[in-house]
């Protein structure tokens, strides 16, 4: 039964997508926003929502290693085989507010999370652990990122839209997103449930089943609707989410989760939270060489995230 369900959640990602990118790309060309803010927004928050739903109930039921295994392993995941692939099918443009903005943003984000995570290092404490009060920080941080995307749609909403956008009428633009973040929201719980029960009947820790199985099935949203979006040109979309996604991920998702319940961190995350920093920063410099990311820097991204992948089921 769980491989019917996990068949079941990857079709409807897939649809779930298309038109969920079709509608959202339709409601930012009729509104005359630009399609960068909402793949930030819109895109980002709909394919960030299995990953909220997993992280907060995890944390709600004290499952520690799922919650924080989940956002680390989406995170590395997004920028290594969502950008990475959808960069092999067409290569992504990337927006110079995206170059001076929001990747540092993500960066930053990142290493705050790094830094608050390491109680034991930096205030001698008994554990490492993210408190209410880092929830709290992870939270405010969240509001300064709105507040800028507001202010981002104040200020370019008279900006032209690309033209390449498909036309639809308001109420099917309306439709389409609704009924997508649907089967994506849907899709992704399937995918997520069916999958964790297969590698829990597997043997597999939670750790390692929040690093794999429970991350790529909560990130499978952000790689479907990245690579549908670039093959409709919308590349603005494409990186929009993953880099939204994983703003979203860290500040709304983590803030939330310890700001409800603190949260104890396994000592062998902080490992992979390295790694996270690396392939954030190491897709960043592939954005700024050309303020593009070809195909062979996907591969590269790609085969980086294979490496890691074969490297936290050995150890």
């Amino acid at each position: 039964m769980n491989y019917i369900l996990l068949l079941i959640g990857f079709l409807l990602l897939i649809k779930g997508a298309d038109g969920f990118v079709s509608g959202a790309s339709s409601i930012a060309k009729k509104f005359r926003i630009p399609s960068l803010l909402i793949g930030l927004t819109i895109v980002a928050f709909g394919t960030s929502a299995p990953e909220a739903a997993v992280s907060v109930t995890a944390a709600l039921k004290g499952q520690n290693d799922m919650a924080i295994a989940n956002v680390v392993g989406s995170n590395i995941f997004n920028f290594l085989v969502v950008i990475g692939i959808t960069a092999m099918v067409k290569p992504i443009k990337v927006q110079k507010s995206t170059i001076i903005k929001e990747f540092p943003f993500v960066i930053l984000a990142s290493f705050v999370f790094w830094v608050i995570s390491h109680d034991i290092k930096f205030q001698y404490a008994a554990e490492n652990m993210l408190s209410r009060a880092d929830g709290y920080i992870l939270l405010s941080l969240f509001a300064i990122f709105m507040y800028y995307l507001i202010e981002m749609a104040i200020t370019s909403k008279d900006e032209s839209v690309e033209d390449e956008i498909e036309e639809i009428s308001t109420s099917k633009s309306i439709i389409y997103s609704i009924l997508g973040i649907i089967g994506i929201i849907i899709g992704g719980q399937l995918v997520v449930n069916s999958a964790s029960n297969i590698a829990l009947s597997w043997g597999m820790s939670e750790n390692l089943v929040g690093l794999t199985i429970v991350s790529i099935g909560t990130s499978l949203p952000e790689l479907v609707t990245s690579i549908v979006a670039a093959r409709k040109g919308e590349s603005d979309i494409a990186i929009g989410n993953a880099v939204g996604s994983n703003i979203f991920n860290l500040l709304l998702v983590l803030g939330l989760s310890s700001a409800i319940h603190s949260i104890a961190i396994h000592t062998e995350v902080f490992y992979d939270m390295i790694v996270m920093i690396f392939a954030t920063i190491l897709t960043y410099f592939f954005a700024i060489t050309k303020k593009s990311i070809n195909r062979g820097e996907g591969a590269v991204l790609f085969v980086i995230y294979i490496a890691y992948l074969v490297y936290i089921i050995m150890r």
